[in-house]
């Protein structure tokens, strides 16, 4: 298997950065380490642990490090757990089963049963919306809610976005500054010390890493159709990696009930959502699903 990194040394540096990250967390937490059958899988948890499972999954080519702004108001009303992805630059096994399978819900099972909850609420971003949406479709019943930012598997992907950022990928520093600014918009003129740090850590994930390159599976009208739960969806009206338009359109035409959350001037990354978030979980037909815990917490970093 081709190795996630360009060389050793990037996957080393690439790590301590992030344990340095994970350093700052802004709440008291726990990092666990679960086996499962695609390897181990590494999560960051807090909040009270009687509180209802949250679960949360970031995008691609990044890790839990990116739900640090989110997670503090999160974890006063949930037992929040940060999944790092497998096969993504984080602390988790580098395995990449086949995406058009459902080898990622098998690997949620073993995850979700390894922290002994039975019940919980998904928060996805991109890859992880699309990894939020392809669980609940295929496990109803686990899933209490759901709330995707610009998920993929329901509008096409816009290809000819992608051609461009790789030919603008290979033009070295500048070209390299443009494929990110195409994507993700211009950094903020003055970020915080705090911003700024994270923003030169997706940097060198970006320079050292390397992505999935496959087209990702589109979910069917009558998978969609199993979201019986909450959903709420936020979209980004000028997404250029996602038709939005379209993603709209199935999940209201599929998923009446789904909450649509449309930023006409938004891009694909999709910030300062954590309030409306916050607020579509605390509803009782999500908050009603208690965990079943069976915690086994006994130090900072913990294998269970």
């Amino acid at each position: 298997m081709t190795s996630l990194y360009k060389t050793a040394e990037s996957e080393r540096v690439i790590r301590e950065r992030y344990l340095q990250f994970l350093k700052y967390w802004p709440v008291p937490n726990q990092q666990l380490r679960v086996p499962t059958r695609e390897g181990e899988t590494f999560i960051v948890a807090c909040g009270d642990e009687k509180a209802p499972p949250l679960l949360l999954f970031h995008g691609a080519v990044a890790n839990s490090s990116m739900w640090m702004g989110d997670v503090a108001r999160w974890a006063a009303h949930f037992r929040v757990y940060a999944v790092d992805m497998i096969g993504e630059p984080g602390l988790s096994a580098p395995s990449r089963p086949p995406l058009a399978s459902e080898a990622h819900a098998l690997w949620l099972d073993d995850v979700i049963e390894g922290l002994s909850v039975s019940r919980a609420s998904l928060v996805g971003i991109s890859l992880g919306g699309w990894l939020a949406l392809d669980y609940a479709t295929r496990r109803p019943e686990r899933v209490a809610g759901v709330a995707v930012l610009c998920p993929a598997g329901v509008g096409r992907q816009k290809i000819g976005t992608a051609l461009k950022v790789a030919l603008l990928s290979i033009c070295g520093a500048w070209g390299k500054r443009k494929a990110r600014e195409m994507i993700l918009g211009r950094a903020p003129s003055n970020p915080s010390p705090g911003v700024e740090a994270f923003i030169n850590f997706m940097l060198l994930i970006q320079q050292n890493f390397r992505p999935r390159m496959v087209k990702l599976p589109i979910f069917r009208n009558d998978a969609l159709a199993r979201l019986t739960m909450p959903v709420l969806a936020i979209l980004g009206g000028k997404d250029v990696l996602l038709d939005s338009e379209e993603t709209k359109r199935r999940l209201q035409a599929t998923v009446p009930h789904a909450e649509i959350r449309w930023l006409a001037e938004t891009g694909h990354l999709i910030a300062g959502q954590t309030a409306p978030i916050l607020e579509f979980l605390r509803r009782p037909a999500m908050m009603g699903g208690s965990p079943c815990h069976e915690p086994v917490h006994t130090s900072n970093e913990t294998h269970l």
